[in-house]
């Protein structure tokens, strides 16, 4: 059983995928970024408008990161829900 184990050799990254998952991040972050500036600086958006801009979001931040929803919702589900609670009054 142990030599088994010894044999398991984890896939080092490339460093392509290196730069595609830094690209990916930047992405997301400059997505999340421009909902956040859309929703405080519009001054007639409904509350369920800004609602989907933020399930959108997130739609698509599991789709550049799938299996990563615990990380989206430590990361940046707080900014987005106090955001959502300063413009709308909402919790």
């Amino acid at each position: 059983m142990t030599e088994a184990l010894g044999r398991y050799q984890p896939r080092k990254a490339s460093e392509a995928d290196i730069q595609e998952e830094n690209r990916k991040v930047r992405r997301l972050q400059l997505l999340v970024g421009l909902v956040t500036s859309i929703i405080s600086q519009s001054t007639n958006m409904p509350v369920e408008e800004a609602a989907e801009m933020v399930a959108a979001t997130r739609r698509a931040a599991l789709a550049m990161f799938p299996d990563k929803e615990f990380a989206f919702d430590l990361i940046y589900r707080p900014r987005l829900q106090r955001l959502l609670a300063e413009k709308y009054g909402i919790q």
